[in-house]
């Protein structure tokens, strides 16, 4: 049975934390989305540990996007994760040091699969091999994958419906979904979450970003948009 994707609200632009997130949460926090996120670059440490304080004093879940292709890199990322208190860390390549980091501090690790460059990131990489990469490092302890499915260089929608298919474990489609078009693919293909940042400050769901957190949540429910 399909179930509704979890909407995770992200504080960013073009990969980026915004400078003035805590300002745009605390206009938004009571809109019914239940996941906040932003990246590890854009504020000061203590800015992303007050923000996250004050995101999960509204009851909200965490997200942690650290855009990094290296180990090294990989274990900064969780270890600011850490600091931060936050509830999920997606991104990195898998590495046994990162999921360490994570699992100690109670943080769910969702990395990314494929071959992945840039900032703002793109995809490339063969399907099969993506999802025998995820179901590898799913049987190593990941707890999801963090598919930036939108930021593929082949073909977008094939690349999420066979790996869904062919992936037992949450999956979060983050990057680049910024139309109607892609929400109802999304819907349809139904993976655990999805993320939308950019979009929302481009103003491609419509004017304010609590009325596009709305109208988003309203459509993945109804399918349908005024």
């Amino acid at each position: 049975m399909k179930h509704k994707p979890n909407l995770i609200v992200m504080l960013t632009y073009n990969d980026l934390t915004v400078h003035n997130a805590a300002e745009i949460f605390d206009m938004c926090r009571d809109s019914g989305a239940e996941y906040w996120g932003f990246k590890e670059e854009g504020l000061l440490l203590q800015d992303m540990k007050e923000l996250f304080s004050e995101i999960k004093r509204s009851g909200k879940k965490t997200v942690l996007e650290v855009v990094s292709y290296t180990e090294a890199e990989g274990i900064r990322g969780a270890e600011m994760a850490a600091e931060c208190g936050v509830d999920i860390m997606m991104g990195t390549m898998f590495s046994e040091k990162i999921k360490k980091v994570c699992h100690d501090n109670g943080i769910r690790y969702m990395p990314f699969v494929g071959d992945i460059t840039d900032r703002p990131s793109v995809l490339g990489g063969d399907t099969d091999d993506m999802i025998r990469q995820a179901n590898d490092i799913i049987s190593r302890g990941a707890d999801g994958i963090d598919l930036l499915a939108y930021r593929y260089t082949g073909d977008c929608e094939d690349l999420i419906r066979k790996f869904l298919s062919g992936v037992d474990s949450p999956v979060c489609i983050a990057g680049s979904v910024n139309t109607f078009e892609r929400l109802d693919f999304i819907k349809y293909t139904s993976p655990w979450a999805f993320t939308i940042g950019s979009a929302f400050f481009d103003h491609d769901f419509g004017d304010s970003i609590s009325f596009q957190i709305e109208t988003v949540m309203k459509y993945m429910e109804s399918g349908c948009h005024a």
